[in-house]
């Protein structure tokens, strides 16, 4: 498999995810604003995961461009981050329909804290087969966001049980941590392009 065909197969899967989560949605019972207030524990949890799950695409597209091979530990790697992140939907409609009951907000949080774990391997395992000074080594470089993420991640799903409400801060925060696009790649592959 070529490293475009890994990145149209996630594509596809991430789209799957997201129409998935959509589909949870239903519309209001009236035709009042005050008729989507019952509704709004689910979309606010829909807008939070949307926004995780395209952070994973956008990080994804950029991690595959800097890229030059993969292997099979890679796709097994790359199926592992898909397999989290297509639970990202389960665990939105369950918190939604509970109204953020504490176990489902670390529940939540053990499928965000797994997604970053599977993401920290698969970059992990594209490292492992290019060198050390490749395009990809130094764009990515000691990777504090995804670690910090990980921390936090962990930190909210002890938290949740305590207080619900600390731990969606935390995963709110980490959203806005990652919300602007991650351009140590970009910067990188500019930079190779440009001497």
């Amino acid at each position: 498999m070529t490293r475009g065909r890994l990145e149209a197969f996630s594509d596809g899967v991430i789209a799957i995810i997201i129409t998935i989560m959509v589909l949870e949605l239903r519309p209001p019972d009236g035709v009042s604003w005050e008729a989507i207030r019952p509704l709004a524990p689910k979309l606010c949890g829909y807008v939070l995961s949307f926004v995780f799950v395209a952070i994973y695409w956008n990080n994804h597209h950029h991690l595959m461009h800097a890229v030059q091979r993969i292997n099979g530990k890679v796709l097994w790697a790359n199926m592992h981050l898909l397999f989290w992140l297509s639970l990202v939907p389960a665990v939105t409609a369950w918190m939604g329909d509970q109204r953020a009951a504490p176990v489902t907000v670390a529940a939540y949080g053990v499928v965000l804290l797994l997604s970053g774990v599977a993401y920290f391997i698969l970059t992990r395992a594209l490292l492992a087969i290019h060198e050390r000074d490749s395009h990809l080594a130094v764009a990515l470089g000691r990777d504090w966001k995804g670690k910090v993420s990980v921390i936090a991640y962990a930190a909210a799903v002890a938290t949740a049980y305590a207080n619900r409400w600390i731990a969606i801060v935390i995963y709110v925060a980490v959203a806005i941590l990652w919300l602007v696009p991650d351009s140590r790649i970009e910067r990188t592959l500019e930079g190779s392009s440009g001497g």
